[in-house]
């Protein structure tokens, strides 16, 4: 009897074993931890984005509101994918990277250049546009700077930039020396050093600096108009910006850029695009994330 007993004691428990893994199974198609990015996205009608309130790409308006080139072209691709509503997160430039590793927030909608050391940390979309640069001086330009090697030559010329730009590699490349490189964490306390004379000139995108001035709306500041485009290995300097994402999602990532291409063929990208200040001549054409990751 004992000996049947405790056979009947591990069929038992064998059989519960066998029904709590079947549900355990089953229960891990459904589980937030085991859906991918795009699919829990879906699942609860929204994603969060990182953004790093620089105009024109993605900032709060004046209503509070969540915006700007990079984040109107996500809008409405995500709409397009089955999610509702964006939820910005809020951080510092050189953060954003950091954030989405960290996973703060699902995609970095700020505009963010394709370049190959970010391409190790994050995985790209497509462009949706292509820039140069520009930078802005006190009025009159005192020290007559038209060029990054204009900035490298001066003895004294001093720049602001917000940590983790592009602008800072260009600067290096060009000769600058880092101690005349002053990282700030944002683009009004960049503008805030020219005005306070803690800077002599303050780069970045065309599009940035433009939008930087107006919001400055300060009469002793202004765009340098003759401006010469940063050369590094013989070639001109024209960034292209994109959407980010983990490297794991490589399938949001792939949707994203199908319905990119939807946008372009259309001219709804131009369209996005001029409603922020760029022009046709801004459009990124048909270079791909993994061509400008190299």
């Amino acid at each position: 009897m004992k000996k049947l007993s405790l056979f009947k004691k591990l069929l038992v428990g064998a059989l519960v074993f066998g029904v709590m893994a079947i549900g355990g199974c089953g229960s891990s198609k459904t589980s937030g931890d085991e859906m991918t990015t795009l699919e829990k996205a879906k699942e609860q009608g929204y994603v969060t984005v990182g953004f790093a309130n620089e105009k024109p790409y993605a900032y709060k308006n004046a209503d509070g509101e969540l915006t700007g080139e990079a984040v109107e072209i996500a809008r409405i691709i995500l709409k397009e994918l089955g999610i509702s509503e964006m939820r910005g997160e809020l951080t510092e430039f050189g953060s954003l990277i950091p954030g989405l590793q960290a996973k703060r927030f699902d995609m970095i909608t700020a505009g963010m250049y394709i370049t190959p050391e970010r391409a190790k940390e994050v995985s790209f979309a497509n462009p949706e546009y292509s820039i140069g640069e520009a930078i802005a001086v006190v009025k009159g330009n005192p020290l007559g700077l038209y060029s990054y090697e204009d900035i490298a030559n001066s003895p004294t010329a001093r720049v602001a930039i917000p940590a983790g730009v592009i602008e800072y590699d260009y600067l290096i490349a060009a000769g600058v020396p880092k101690d005349r490189i002053l990282t700030v964490p944002d683009i009004p306390a960049a503008i805030s050093a020219i005005q306070s004379g803690r800077a002599d000139v303050y780069c970045g995108t065309s599009p940035t600096v433009n939008a930087a001035l107006k919001t400055a709306n300060d009469p002793n500041l202004e765009w340098v108009e003759d401006f010469k485009q940063p050369m590094i290995d013989g070639e001109s300097v024209r960034g292209y910006g994109a959407t980010a994402f983990r490297h794991e999602d490589v399938d949001f990532r792939e949707a994203f850029n199908v319905e990119l291409e939807k946008l372009k063929e259309s001219g709804e990208l131009l369209r996005i695009l001029e409603s922020f200040g760029f022009t046709e001549q801004d459009l990124p054409g048909d270079i791909t994330a993994e061509e400008l990751s190299k």
